[in-house]
């Protein structure tokens, strides 16, 4: 039986140990403090098939997200919304094998959840595609070229948002509630950059920080209705200043809520009615559009900007308290040594 290292979570936090799984081959921070094996986002290669894989060969370089399983027969599965399915296995949720993650040398995984990793895309570009990649590449599903899009937060999520955006030909407005990240939005292809203020309620109005400005004093490049947002992506820790936001969505705008905030969505109700406006949640993306993503993302050269870490108990930890501190750079990727 093959013997794994694996990176677990426990009442102290992050502990080395080993794990051993029946041979089955032949027939990340908010769960720091389960006993499961951390990580849902990984890029490995292909050491074993069972008998029953058929697409996949050892040394084939692979990549897996947040879910790991589905039922395959409900209307859900079958309409390509297995991530919605009830049955589903999912990083950290009920039903789930806590014994496979990506913090560890192996993992033991089914073939048609995992994702064949396109070759212009290097392991450390691509680990963070399997789930932040593909929840913003599912939320712009259908966004049709010269549309403008909306990304609250420049993050983990919302600086490959931008990247995807601006490649699908969309005009890109980056909103986040300081002007911290103004250079790195532009640089990254956003057109504008707006300053909205703080948490759900708490912000002081939209100040816009674009790129050429209209020499008016303000930084402003025109009224808030020059471009109207059609679909919003909000991809913060922390819910944005709605009425701050709701200005700036045209007629029948979507918002995409991709946060995991256990906040309240207090959204305004009249500009709703008068503006059509739709909200909407979801998790990630389904496989047809996963893989997809990562074509997309070789092809146009789309690559998440990461910091490097040993993947050892102290840099682990070392990556968790950066990100806890908040001074984790967009995102935070483990090395094997």
């Amino acid at each position: 039986m093959p013997e794994f290292t694996v990176f677990r979570g426990g009442p102290d936090g992050v502990k080395r140990g080993t794990t051993v799984k029946p041979d089955e081959l032949s027939g990340d921070r908010v769960l720091k403090h389960r006993d499961i094996v951390l990580g849902h986002e990984g890029v490995g290669v292909v050491e074993a098939v069972g008998p029953d894989a058929a697409g996949l060969r050892r040394g084939d370089r692979v990549g897996w997200g947040y879910e790991t399983n589905s039922c395959g027969r409900c209307l859900d599965c079958l309409s390509a919304d297995e991530i919605y399915c009830r049955r589903r296995e999912v990083y950290g949720g009920p039903g789930a094998d806590y014994d496979q993650g990506s913090f560890a040398s192996h993992a033991v995984l089914r073939e048609a959840f995992l994702h064949r990793i396109p070759a212009g895309l290097g392991d450390a570009d691509a680990a963070p595609l399997q789930c932040a990649g593909a929840t913003v590449f599912s939320a712009l599903q259908g966004v049709g070229v010269g549309a403008t899009v909306g990304v609250v937060g420049v993050g983990g999520l919302g600086h490959m948002a931008i990247q995807f955006a601006a490649k699908m030909g969309c005009r890109v407005v980056a909103l986040s509630s300081s002007g911290r990240k103004r250079e790195d939005a532009l640089e990254l292809g956003a057109h504008r950059f707006v300053v909205t203020g703080g948490k759900d309620g708490d912000g002081a109005g939209a100040g816009d920080a674009g790129g050429q400005g209209n020499g008016n004093g303000n930084g402003n490049d025109g009224p808030e209705d020059e471009w109207p947002i059609s679909r919003l992506l909000v991809t913060t820790s922390a819910l944005p200043d709605w009425r701050a936001v709701m200005p700036l969505l045209g007629t029948r705008a979507v918002v995409y809520v991709l946060t995991a905030s256990r906040d309240d969505v207090r959204v305004p109700c009249l500009p709703l009615l008068s503006k059509g406006i739709s909200v909407r949640g979801m998790l990630t993306a389904s496989r047809g559009e996963h893989r997809r993503m990562l074509d997309f993302a070789a092809l146009h050269g789309i690559r998440p900007l990461v910091e490097r870490f040993p993947m050892s108990e102290a840099g682990i930890r070392e990556a968790i308290e950066r990100l806890e501190s908040g001074r984790i750079r967009f995102r935070a990727v483990l090395i094997p040594q």
